[in-house]
């Protein structure tokens, strides 16, 4: 009944859209990318070359999800993609010199969103709410 009573469900869409929509904002002024589309550049260069699946099992969404960013990446010149070498049949996405450079891009503006929280929270509570959420997200199936 508390998750009711404190409307934590409205709650937390709201915290996590006026997030998201803030963070989208300052990487598309300064990468022309969004946040999901920085999690893809971001996935490349931890992981090398990667599938349209990995990156959409990395991300917890479904591939078809992943096409539009994938495409949007491509135009932009920030990834390209190839033929696996082990499978004929698959792609495999990489990194370019252009979305090493958008990555770069974007560490300031993800700072300055990192910064606000920073304001907003102490360092006990952002560990408490990296907690909590952790343990929604596990609660709801998420690894």
């Amino acid at each position: 009944m508390a998750a009711n009573q404190h409307r934590l469900y409205l709650r937390l869409q709201l915290a996590a859209h006026h997030l998201k929509k803030h963070a989208d904002r300052a990487l598309l002024d300064s990468a022309a990318v969004t946040t999901a589309q920085a999690a893809v550049l971001s996935i490349l260069m931890t992981e090398g070359a990667a599938s349209q699946k990995v990156i959409a099992n990395t991300l917890g969404q479904n591939e078809s999800a992943v096409t539009a960013m994938v495409k949007r990446l491509l135009k932009l010149g920030y990834i390209e993609r190839q033929k696996s070498a082990e499978d004929g049949r698959a792609w495999l996405l990489s990194l370019t010199e252009k979305g090493k450079q958008a990555l770069g891009d974007i560490k300031g503006p993800f700072a300055a969103v990192n910064a606000i929280l920073d304001d907003i929270l102490s360092d006990e509570e952002a560990a408490k709410l990296a907690d909590y959420l952790g343990r929604i997200s596990k609660g709801f199936g998420v690894r």
